[in-house]
C-alpha cells in the first residue's frame, strides 16, 4: 500500500477565500481509515469553512480533495454522501412535528417503504446502542435523543467517513460516555472520525491524532494523549490561557434574588412550562444552573428577566422586594442585568451601532445615557468605547452596527455592557457559547469578580466544565424542574448527569401550573 493510499480523505493546500478574508490559507489535512481525527480551532479559526468543504457546502479557492489517493470534487452535499461522507451539525436539522422515521426517510435517497425503513432504524438503533422508536414524534424527544436520529440517520447510509461538529455539547455525561462507545465501535469497524469540539479533556480521552488550526492555517498536528488540555489550548490560541482566580467564600451574604415555587405554563407547542422553582442567590456568589439543552433554560430566563410576567408578586424577589409582577425595566430599575442566549435579535439590534446598543438596556436606569428623556450620545458612545476597551471586543471601524461583529465579539460586548453597569443581581445565559478560549476565560473571571464585590450571579449554562470553573453551587434543571444547589465541591460529574435525566424530578401530573 502506497502512503497515498493509506488514507480515506486528504485535503491538499486547500484555500478559500472570502473577500479579503482567507479562512483557510494553504490547509492540509489527512484522515486515514479508522482513525478518530480531531479538528481544533478556536472561533474563527476556519474548522467550519474546511469542514464544509469536504461535504460539499462550499467550493475550494484552490487546492484540492482526494478520496482513496484520487482527486475528487465535491460539489455539494448529495456527492459527498455518494461518497460515504455523513456528517452531524451542532445544530440539528430536524422537523419536531414528524416522527423518527419520517425525518430519517427525508434523507433517503430514492423511493422508500416507511415501514420497512422504520424496522431498519429500530435494529440498527439498538445495535449500535443508540436505542430510537422509529414512530416517536421529535418534538417529545430529548435533546440526546435527537442527536442519535442524526446519528443513525447517517449509519443508515454506511458512511466511511463521519463529521461530528460539537457532539457533546448538548449530551449528559452518561450520554457522552455512551457517544464515546459508538465512535470508538465504528473506528474499530473502519469508519474515520472527524472530531470537532472543544471540550480538550474529551479530545485527549477519545482522539487518534488532533490537527491544529490557528488563524485559518495549520500550526500543529500532534498525539493528544501525550498532550496536556493547556498545551493543546496554547496551541490554538498561540498564547497561555488565563487562568482564573476565584477565592473560595466561607459563606454568602444575605438572599438577592429568590424564587419561590416559581411555575408558569408553557409558551407555545415546543416550549416547556416551569414547575415549582425554589432556588435563591446570594451576595458574593455565583450560582450555576445545568441541564441539557431544551429543557426550560430560555422559559426560566425569560420569567426571571420580566420578558415574561408571573402568576404571583412572590414567586419573584429581587433584594427583598416581590417583583414577579414587574416587567423587565422594572426589575432593572432595580438593580438587575440579563444576558440573553441569543446575542443577535435578543441581546443586540443588528442594525443599530454599539453605542445605540448600549441604550437599551440603560434608557431607564443610566442618566448618563438618557437624561430627561432625552438620549445623551456621548455619553452612551462613552460607556460604548468603555467596554469595547475592557472586552477587547474586536470591531473594522468605529461604532459599527451589531451584525458586523462576529459572533464571538459580539457576546463580548454584550456581556460587557451589563457588567460595566455593577448590577447588583447578573443574570447571564449561556456566557462563553461561541466565544473563543481567552475571551470566554475572560469573561468568566468577570463574572467571579462581579460575585466577590457583593452582587449575585446565576449563571445557566450546558456547559459543565464552565459551571464547575465558576460556580459556588450547582443546580439543574430537567423539563422545567430545578434541583437544589449543591456546593460545587460536593457534586460530581456523574450525580449531575443523573440530575439531568431527571433523578429530581417531581410526579407532575400531582402539580398543577398556574395559567
Amino acid at each position: 500500500m502506497t502512503e497515498q493510499e493509506e488514507y480515506l480523505l486528504e485535503a491538499i493546500h486547500v484555500v478559500k477565500v472570502f473577500g479579503t478574508l482567507r479562512a483557510n490559507d494553504d490547509v492540509t489535512l489527512r484522515i486515514r481509515p479508522g482513525e478518530i481525527h480531531a479538528f481544533l480551532g478556536e472561533n474563527g479559526a476556519g474548522k467550519s469553512t474546511l469542514v464544509k468543504m469536504i461535504y460539499g457546502a462550499l467550493q475550494p479557492t484552490s487546492g484540492e480533495f482526494r478520496w482513496l489517493g484520487k482527486p475528487v470534487e465535491i460539489p455539494n452535499p448529495a456527492a459527498a454522501r455518494k461518497l460515504g461522507i455523513g456528517m452531524v451539525f451542532q445544530h440539528f436539522s430536524l422537523f419536531e412535528a414528524l416522527t423518527v422515521a419520517e425525518n430519517i426517510a427525508l434523507a433517503m435517497p430514492g423511493a422508500f417503504d416507511l415501514a420497512a425503513l422504520s424496522e431498519k432504524i429500530a435494529r440498527v438503533s439498538k445495535d449500535y446502542g443508540l436505542p430510537l422508536e422509529p414512530t416517536a414524534t421529535v418534538a417529545d424527544l430529548s435533546v440526546g435523543e435527537r442527536q442519535r436520529i442524526e446519528i443513525v440517520r447517517c449509519l443508515l447510509q454506511e458512511p466511511r467517513l463521519l463529521i461530528m461538529d460539537e457532539p457533546t455539547a448538548v449530551l449528559t455525561p452518561q450520554e457522552a460516555d455512551q457517544l464515546f462507545v459508538v465512535l470508538k465501535r465504528l473506528a474499530g469497524e473502519g469508519c474515520a472520525v472527524l472530531y470537532i469540539s472543544h471540550r480538550l479533556e474529551e479530545v485527549k480521552r477519545l482522539c487518534d491524532t488532533a490537527t491544529i488550526l490557528r488563524h485559518g492555517k495549520v500550526v500543529a498536528e500532534v498525539d493528544p494523549k501525550t498532550e496536556t488540555a493547556a498545551s493543546l489550548a496554547r496551541l490554538m490560541v498561540g498564547a497561555d490561557i488565563h487562568q482564573l482566580h476565584s477565592e473560595k467564600i466561607s459563606s454568602a451574604g444575605k438572599p438577592r434574588l429568590e424564587l419561590r415555587g416559581l411555575s408558569l405554563s408553557a409558551d407555545g407547542a415546543f416550549s416547556v412550562a416551569l414547575r415549582h422553582v425554589t432556588l435563591d442567590v446570594a451576595a458574593g456568589e455565583v450560582v450555576a444552573i445545568a441541564g441539557v439543552a431544551g429543557n426550560g433554560q430560555s422559559e426560566l430566563f425569560d420569567a426571571i428577566s420580566g420578558e415574561r410576567r408571573l402568576p404571583g408578586a412572590d414567586m419573584l424577589v429581587i433584594d427583598g422586594v416581590p417583583a414577579g409582577h414587574m416587567g423587565v425595566n422594572a426589575r432593572r430599575d432595580k438593580g438587575a442585568a440579563f444576558v440573553p442566549e441569543e446575542r443577535l435579535g435578543h441581546g443586540a439590534v443588528p442594525g443599530f451601532r454599539l453605542s445605540q446598543n448600549v441604550v437599551l438596556t440603560r434608557h431607564s436606569s443610566d442618566q448618563s445615557v438618557v437624561k430627561g428623556g432625552l438620549l445623551q450620545k456621548n455619553g452612551a458612545s462613552t460607556v460604548s468605547e468603555r467596554v469595547i476597551k475592557a472586552f477587547d471586543v474586536r470591531k473594522g471601524k468605529p461604532d459599527p452596527e451589531a451584525r458586523a461583529l462576529s459572533g464571538g465579539n459580539l457576546q463580548k460586548f454584550v456581556i460587557g455592557r451589563e457588567l460595566d453597569r455593577r448590577p447588583g443581581i447578573l443574570v447571564v445565559n449561556q456566557p462563553t457559547w461561541g466565544v473563543d478560549a481567552g475571551a470566554a476565560a475572560t469573561i468568566r473571571q468577570a463574572l467571579i469578580d462581579l460575585a466577590r464585590g457583593g452582587s449575585a450571579v446565576l449563571v445557566i449554562s450546558q456547559d459543565l466544565d464552565e459551571i464547575y470553573e465558576v460556580a459556588d453551587r450547582i443546580a439543574v434543571i430537567s423539563r422545567g424542574q430545578v434541583s437544589k444547589a449543591y456546593p460545587a465541591g460536593n457534586i460530581s460529574l456523574q450525580e449531575i448527569g443523573l440530575l439531568m435525566a431527571g433523578a429530581h424530578e417531581k410526579d407532575t401530573e400531582r402539580h398543577a401550573v398556574p395559567a
